[in-house]
């Protein structure tokens, strides 16, 4: 039977709210709630300010303006109306609004490199978790250049005298205000469980790393990167330096005249700007340290983290260009890359075939991207807190029918007609595992939300695996629970097992650590001092 709708109304300090209720599921959604004052004029590139109360009943049934992003990755849809500077706005799912529900809280950021992405991204749904008892929240924060620009004027300016994370002070901002309002949602302030995919699973790490918000935090889950190698953090002075030259190349070199610069000016002159100009600052305030000092000290959030990444996160030829994969173009990688130590490096992703070459191609630049990273974390935070390890190893199933004239975008998407294929990258060969972001439908469950692909009933029976994992985490901090396969926490300093997420989830052995070990002795940080 279709559902129908009723509305529900919620009051919280700043006004009240109205909101709509799925009356099949039971799961009420009020959807751009702002959460800081809107960051525009003199409040670009400052820290979010309180957000402004409302006379009357604020309608919260629409998603509101996504951050400024320029078209970059084809997997991303959105539900917002448009994108705007004014983009400091949840959305929240909750199956109890009464503040005597006490429900475990979630909230999931977004994906998209810093530079992309939306909490209205029907992947990133909250009502299918939401039905499982818990309240689920997404939201926005600054993206590109008005999220992450750093330049001297504004560390003069700032009370705290640093710079550049404007993105993540918004994500502090979000859990300073599910704190103080997510009860009024049938929320527990106190378990509050953050979560996010790519640099969404970066945020999560420097979240627990930050004195700002990592006493805010009673769990964590990421997926594919964290800050200790994917979306590194820059020093303070190496980002003023970035926000200088920038400001001259617009022929702007004061914080007034990049002020005043129209918000769409600036957007496109990052088009051909690096990812590594929208990172994170160790500014000494939001990040006090290198993120790799604070989780080897272990000053971070001392909590529960599920974390893993994805089989396939990228294709082979990110590492060898047009070169076929084959011991001679992997050997002639490696030592390119270390030098005496390749013979070590192709003993760690063996090139006995052909075939052999492209899985190691294929895993090592997986690793390279997020695989690196996520170990690190994982295997530096098991030393102070429960972790639990997986890989999503399940490959989408192929395009519905209808689809026939499109091909698979290298970021996840579709590129349809013969003129759209003509002016695409080229398309990635067929999946051998798992590509980046294909797990957030399953673990969200939002399969249905995608219309691209021809989902199986194998597919359905995995979502609700990694919907009860995410769901039990939640709720109590291990995944494990009545029904599903046991997964066993990691062991830190050793390899241990982790969970094998795909049509058969399983616990298995880490048959990697020696790669990543590997890596790891040619590592640094982002003010280069060696791992």
């Amino acid at each position: 039977m279709a559902s129908t709708n009723s509305t529900l109304r919620v009051a919280i300090a700043p006004g009240k709210l109205i909101g709509r209720v799925d009356q099949a599921s039971g799961v009420a959604r009020f959807a751009g709630i702002p959460f800081a004052a809107p960051p525009v004029g003199a409040l670009r590139w400052r820290e979010p300010q309180p957000v402004v109360p409302w006379r009357g009943l604020r309608p919260a049934h629409n998603f509101r303006w996504r951050a400024m992003q320029l078209p970059v990755f084809g997997d991303m849809n959105f539900r917002s109306p448009g994108m705007s500077e004014d983009c400091l706005y949840l959305n929240l799912w909750t199956p109890a609004a009464d503040p005597a529900a006490r429900l475990p809280v979630l909230i999931y950021f977004h994906g998209g490199g810093n530079i992309a992405g939306d909490g209205s991204e029907p992947r990133y749904d909250g009502a299918a978790l939401a039905a499982r008892g818990i309240v689920v929240i997404t939201a926005n924060y600054r993206l590109g250049i008005f999220g992450f620009l750093a330049h001297p004027e504004l560390s003069r300016e700032s009370p705290q005298h640093v710079a550049g994370n404007y993105g993540y002070l918004d994500q502090v901002a979000l859990l300073q205000w599910v704190h103080a309002h997510v009860a009024a949602f049938g929320g527990d302030p106190a378990r509050v469980t953050i979560a996010g995919e790519s640099a969404g699973s970066v945020a999560v790490s420097a979240l627990m790393a930050s004195p700002l918000s990592k006493d805010l935090i009673a769990g964590a889950i990421g997926s594919s990167g964290s800050l200790l190698g994917t979306l590194a953090p820059r020093t303070l002075a190496q980002a003023e330096a970035e926000g200088v030259a920038f400001g001259e190349r617009m022929q702007a070199p004061t914080l007034a005249e990049l002020r005043a610069l129209p918000a769409r000016r600036l957007l496109r002159a990052t088009a051909n700007m690096s990812f590594a100009q929208f990172t994170a600052v160790t500014d000494g305030y939001f990040l006090p340290q290198s993120p790799l000092e604070i989780y080897r000290a272990g000053r971070q959030a001392r909590v529960p983290l599920l974390a893993g990444w994805n089989s396939e996160e990228l294709p082979f030829f990110v590492v060898l260009g047009n070169t076929p994969p084959s011991r001679a173009s992997l050997a002639a990688l490696f030592e390119h890359e270390y030098g005496e130590q390749a013979a070590e490096a192709l003993r760690l992703y063996p090139a006995t075939s052909d075939n052999e070459a492209l899985q190691s191609a294929t895993d090592y630049a997986g690793d390279r991207f997020t695989g690196y990273s996520t170990w690190k974390w994982c295997d530096l935070h098991a030393a102070h807190a429960p972790v639990f390890r997986y890989m999503y190893a399940h490959p989408r199933p192929p395009m519905r029918p209808e689809l026939a004239d499109a091909v698979a975008g290298l970021a996840g998407g579709i590129v349809r007609g013969a003129k759209a294929r003509k002016n695409a990258p080229p398309p990635p060969p067929p999946p051998r595992g798992a590509v980046h972001s294909a797990d957030i439908e399953y673990a969200m469950g939002n399969l249905a939300t995608n219309l691209v692909y021809d989902w199986t009933t194998a597919d359905e029976q995995i979502s609700q695996i990694f919907q009860a994992y995410y769901a039990n985490f939640v709720k109590t901090g291990d995944p494990n629970g009545p029904g599903i396969p046991s997964w066993p926490a990691a062991v830190h300093d050793a390899a241990g097992q982790i969970m094998w997420i795909d049509s058969n989830s399983r616990a298995v052995s880490d048959q990697h650590r020696e790669r990543y070990l590997f890596l790891d002795s040619f590592a640094t940080n982002s003010e280069g001092q060696h791992d």
